[in-house]
């Protein structure tokens, strides 16, 4: 189990994309960056200075920006096209089905300031879609990572893959708790607690309000099984499958909207193998609202302390 009392040093999980994209650049001479207006914002600045001929800077064109992309790849290059959540996944969406998704190209979509943690920018910038439309294309391997670590060995996970790639973190600083030299396998949830009373299955920044719940239920008494689920898709059906089989309810945790993420995902897993009783948190047909990113979380019940409530009540 995580130690929670360990004073984990504050990282945004885009800087981990930024640092991971700079050393690609240094060992891969494939590896090429299209970045919409947002170098700084995606941490794309290093890339940009160090391979200025490998660096497209296409300005507000995110469209336009999926298709040069699918363009490079067709030519041997490892596109990374990056840009705001609510513009890679929603603006550029029929261009991302069509020339990366249909035509299966090489194309890596580095989508940042996903969900509500963009706080202030308010709805029209919140994008809690994004995992339900990457989910639901053939081809696309869909990511959402927990932290700077995580975030790092994500982005060089996805340049070794071949086919399309949607890369989704976000903004604020998190605890950077898992290891810098972990094994990151596409399609291979993390087991962070080994429990058999319930399920707590969590991705993105929700990862570290989930291992609080973890450590707050097993000090009253109930022994929890944590799944870290970097991957929507591929997903990993055994470890979910495996943890159901043992405890018997599941309650998922996402910055996403419950219709077609991560929610959806496992209940689709274990529908089919194991039906067990089953929670989800995550933002219930709801846009999002202008606010921090504190008073977002605590408005949808994206918290530790709304965790630990409904696991209690799925076990009654």
């Amino acid at each position: 189990m995580i130690d929670i009392t360990k004073n984990y040093e504050l990282k945004d999980t885009r800087s981990g994309f930024g640092i991971a994209l700079d050393e690609l650049g240094a060992i891969n001479p494939n590896v090429v960056a299209l970045c919409a207006d947002l170098t700084g914002s995606l941490k794309m600045n290093n890339f940009a200075k160090n391979y200025p001929n490998r660096f497209i800077q296409v300005g507000i064109a995110e469209s336009n920006m999926i298709g040069i992309a699918a363009g490079l790849a067709l030519s041997g290059k490892i596109p990374f096209a990056g840009t705001f959540a609510v513009f890679a996944a929603g603006r550029t969406y029929d261009q991302i089905r069509l020339t990366a998704a249909y035509s299966n190209h090489n194309v890596k979509i580095a989508a940042s300031h996903s969900g509500v943690s963009v706080g202030e920018d308010g709805a029209s910038h919140q994008m809690i879609e994004d995992i339900a439309l990457m989910r639901s294309l053939p081809n696309m391997v869909v990511i959402n990572t927990c932290d700077f670590n995580q975030t790092k060995a994500a982005t060089i996970a996805a340049a070794n893959y071949f086919g399309p790639v949607y890369l989704r973190f976000g903004r604020p600083a998190v605890p950077n708790f898992i290891a810098a030299d972990q094994k990151f396998e596409i399609g291979k949830a993390v087991k962070l607690n080994d429990g058999k009373d319930i399920t707590i299955i969590a991705t993105g920044h929700m990862v570290w309000q989930a291992i609080v719940a973890c450590d707050d239920l097993q000090k009253q008494g109930i022994s929890v099984d944590l799944l870290n689920i970097h991957t929507i898709k591929p997903i990993d059906q055994q470890a979910i499958i495996e943890s159901a089989k043992k405890t018997k309810a599941i309650v998922t945790v996402e910055e996403h909207s419950i219709f077609g993420g991560l929610g959806d995902a496992v209940a689709n897993v274990v529908v089919h193998n194991c039906p067990v009783k089953m929670k989800m948190i995550g933002i219930y047909d709801h846009f999002g609202e202008s606010g921090t990113t504190e008073q977002l979380f605590e408005k949808f019940g994206l918290t530790a302390k709304n965790i630990v409530k409904k696991a209690k009540d799925l076990l009654k």
